[in-house]
């Protein structure tokens, strides 16, 4: 039977690392101009892939990252690059098509699928979150129960993070076109700086091995 308090430790970590609150306002910008239907699909889809990215690296991380020869630190900074063009992205959107209904946004933009980049990786798969799910199947390796354990965890902090994606439809109607390009411009900030952390962890992090 794994020790509870090793269990919350986990369910701690991952869920303070896979962020499904911090995220859900970056998922309803980047998601603004969908269908609810739409963007309850696309979040059933991003939290799929996210999930099976996370579970490739429970079970196989340390050994394809050796393969590749790609250390933990390039991941992290890697993933910080990318999110921050997103971020720009975010921050510099003209404010003018928020007011269009979803149909002329969708001609007003270039079709692109956002569910894997940014939203299943690295939202929500993250470098803190492949990580952590390594570092956490790493220390659990004597115990097979520990890691079923904490494969179970990390089901669980999933679902949370598709449920708080799904409550953000509620806060968009509620906050209207004004409201919600505020958060856009604000989520944008926050993912910038999201992504310039992970840069200087990954960074750091290289330079101390």
């Amino acid at each position: 039977m794994p020790d509870p308090a090793t269990l919350l430790s986990a369910f701690v970590t991952l869920l303070v690392t896979i962020g499904p609150f911090e995220t859900a306002p970056v998922f309803g910008t980047l998601t603004g101009g969908m269908t609810p239907a739409d963007r309850r699909r696309t979040a059933r889809r991003a939290v799929a892939i996210a999930g099976s990215v996370l579970l490739v690296f429970a079970l196989g991380g340390e050994r394809l990252l050796a393969v590749l020869h790609v250390s933990l630190p390039a991941l992290r900074t890697a993933g910080g690059v990318l999110l921050f063009l997103e971020a720009v992205n975010l921050m510099t959107a003209s404010p003018g098509t928020s007011a269009l209904n979803p149909e002329e946004r969708a001609e007003a933009r270039p079709p692109r699928d956002i569910t894997v980049f940014p939203l299943a990786f690295p939202l929500i798969a993250g470098p803190g979150s492949l990580m952590a799910v390594i570092l956490l199947m790493s220390n659990a390796r004597s115990s097979l129960a520990l890691q079923i354990g904490i494969l179970l965890v990390l089901a669980l902090c999933l679902a949370i993070t598709l449920a708080a994606y799904a409550m953000v439809e509620r806060l968009t109607r509620l906050l209207g076109v004004t409201g919600t390009d505020v958060v856009g411009r604000i989520s944008g900030l926050l993912l910038a700086a999201m992504a310039m952390q992970f840069v200087f962890d990954g960074v750091t992090e290289g330079l101390l091995k």
